[in-house]
């Protein structure tokens, strides 16, 4: 019995001990991994500045939660955020409606009458979509219209955008407001071919709307092509019939073929200068102008456009960071569930409801238009990470983590961790701000385990804190789990 006695002391000690050491780990701050803090700290990044959450999927709790409740700019990694709901929302099979309606009669070709094109938010209705579009018009016996044409974009209700309050660049394609009937993104490919003989470069719009005034004044030099979009300028002059653009300066000839996205017009002008050009082209007449209402109660439909799916267009948004796409999928959301225009602020009410019928608490998130060009989007490391273990256990799964990125293999991680053990192991999201760089996403580590991975760093000196969020994908794989 004394025998038993002294073990039992000394169990209960060695207890004692283990439960001390227990509350004494548990009271010790979070910390980074080291190769992340010295990323930083060689960066000139304070540690407060970045936030850290790391979880293996189907494990109870997290690897690393450093400054993980925080709220913080995602940047592009709401995306994840919008595109996660639509899937699940929407369905991935969801696709989105072009309709071309006949108000009049139509006999042998003339209609007597307008041209109503309703819109439905289509996120990618392209040049070559729009061309197939106009020509199945003409294939099903239309030839003349005398009327107008009309424009239906009441499926969103998003009057007032201005291009250049994010970033004072208006013209830059990214700054594209969403809109029920948007076109080829609203833009105006301007395609520079260099003309040796003639030491000029030829410039050719993809589309020409009828009513874009091009004066070209760029000459060739023989300097080599370097930053050759910097030599030149661009002017743009808006008039009340459309635009005038000017392109001066010079083009290095060594640049070969190079091209310029350029956003002009507005939304309704640029889809009648458009369809005014492709329905010439097609041998089409349109007698009147165009203007906006609503599909007449009377007219007729009598074309269909059909959008890919949901699952295919997610995997451009995410891939390539595309934030008109977003805008447009995110407005869907409460355009599709309310049956009302949609609108913003449903559509972040959307969202915070579906998380809740989800029971996925996230009261930090505040989400403006779901594509992170924007100044008041925030939402917590933690919150983020909680977002993607969910994913990886939706049904949806499949289609999410396939729209991501995959390290130094595709999208905007093409060129990154080339020729590292990670390469072709993760697939993530990255985001970019002049005050905030993030990443989320999932990791493949090297023993076949899968990570939720996010790191968010802010601050004026963000733009420096690549290296830190290379490291982080490489210690993920490495050695986050250890083994």
């Amino acid at each position: 019995m004394p025998l038993v006695a002294a073990s039992l002391r000394r169990l209960a000690a060695a207890l004692v001990c283990a439960a001390a050491l227990a509350t004494s780990a548990a009271a010790q701050p979070p910390v980074l991994p080291q190769p992340v803090a010295r990323a930083l700290a060689r960066a000139g990044i304070a540690e407060a500045d970045a936030s850290l959450f790391v979880q293996e999927v189907g494990a109870s709790a997290p690897v690393v939660a450093f400054n993980a409740a925080e709220p913080m700019h995602p940047a592009s990694t709401i995306k994840l955020v919008t595109t996660f709901a639509a899937l699940e929302l929407l369905g991935p099979t969801f696709t989105w409606k072009t309709e071309a309606y006949i108000a009049g009669p139509l006999h042998d070709g003339v209609l007597d009458g307008d041209l109503v094109l309703k819109g439905h938010g289509d996120p990618k209705l392209t040049l070559e979509d729009f061309w197939l579009f106009v020509q199945s018009l003409r294939a099903r016996g239309l030839r003349e219209i005398r009327g107008d044409l009309v424009l239906d974009r009441g499926y969103f209700d998003v009057a007032g955008h201005d291009p250049g309050r994010f970033d004072g660049e208006p013209l830059r394609a990214y700054n594209v407001g969403a809109d029920a009937l948007l076109l080829n993104f609203k833009t105006v490919r301007f395609l520079f071919v260099p003309e040796i003989d003639h030491g000029t470069a030829r410039i050719i719009a993809e589309p020409h709307p009828v009513q874009l005034e091009l004066d070209n004044r760029v000459k060739l030099t023989a300097a080599p092509c370097g930053d050759w979009r910097a030599r030149l300028r661009i002017d743009v002059r808006e008039r009340a019939a459309g635009a005038h653009v000017v392109f001066s300066g010079a083009m290095p000839a060594a640049c070969g073929e190079r091209y310029w996205n350029v956003s002009l017009l507005t939304h309704p002008e640029f889809v009648y200068g458009v369809f005014r050009q492709l329905w010439s082209a097609a041998g089409g007449a349109l007698a009147g102008g165009y203007r906006e209402a609503p599909v007449p109660p009377m007219a007729r439909r009598f074309a269909v456009h059909e959008s890919a799916t949901a699952a295919e267009l997610v995997r451009d948004i995410n891939k390539y960071s595309n934030n008109v796409m977003a805008r447009q999928v995110f407005l869907t959301l409460s355009a599709e569930a309310l049956k009302l225009p949609g609108r913003y602020d449903r559509s972040a009410r959307a969202v915070h409801a579906w998380l809740a019928e989800r029971g996925l608490a996230l009261p930090e998130l505040v989400i403006e238009n779901g594509s992170g060009l924007s100044r008041s989007e925030r939402i917590s490391a933690g919150g983020m990470g909680r977002l993607l273990l969910a994913a990886f256990a939706s049904p949806v799964m499949p289609e999410l983590v396939a729209s991501l990125p995959i390290v130094a293999l595709d999208g905007t991680m093409k060129r990154r961790l080339k020729q590292q053990a990670v390469a072709g192991r993760a697939h993530v999201k990255s985001g970019s701000l002049a005050d905030a760089r993030t990443l989320a996403g999932y990791v493949l580590d090297h023993a076949g385990r899968r990570l939720v991975v996010v790191f968010f760093v802010g601050g004026p000196n963000a733009g420096a804190s690549q290296p830190a969020h290379d490291a982080v994908l490489r210690w993920a794989y490495e050695s986050a789990l250890g083994g």
